[in-house]
């Protein structure tokens, strides 16, 4: 199948309806019967205002958070619809071409 990875860049501090804003995409691509998503943690990154951004022993606020999708056109031109519903939403995004299925029985 072909559809686009999309992978959204945010951090744990930043938050949606009093939800950090990871969790609350992640509860928007299941409600929407979206498959193939992930929501990870990483150490460090270097965020578009060009500082560093990591998570510390104590404070976990800065740490950055990707949410990666795999899916259909379809899918695609769904989710987008639903997040510019957003007004108080503002968020960075790469949208990858891709081919996609299941190998095996």
């Amino acid at each position: 199948m072909n559809g686009y990875q999309i992978t959204f860049y945010t951090s744990q501090s930043r938050s949606i309806h009093h939800q950090p804003i990871g969790e609350w995409l992640l509860a928007v691509i299941k409600s929407m019967n979206i498959g193939g998503a992930t929501l990870s943690t990483a150490i460090k990154g270097v965020g578009r205002d060009n500082k560093l951004h990591s998570a510390h022993f104590f404070d976990l606020a800065d740490q950055p958070v990707v949410v990666t999708v795999v899916t259909s056109e379809k899918g695609c031109a769904r989710l987008f619809e639903r997040i510019n519903t957003e007004k108080d939403l503002n968020l960075f995004y790469v949208k990858v071409p891709v081919e996609f299925g299941f190998l095996g029985e």
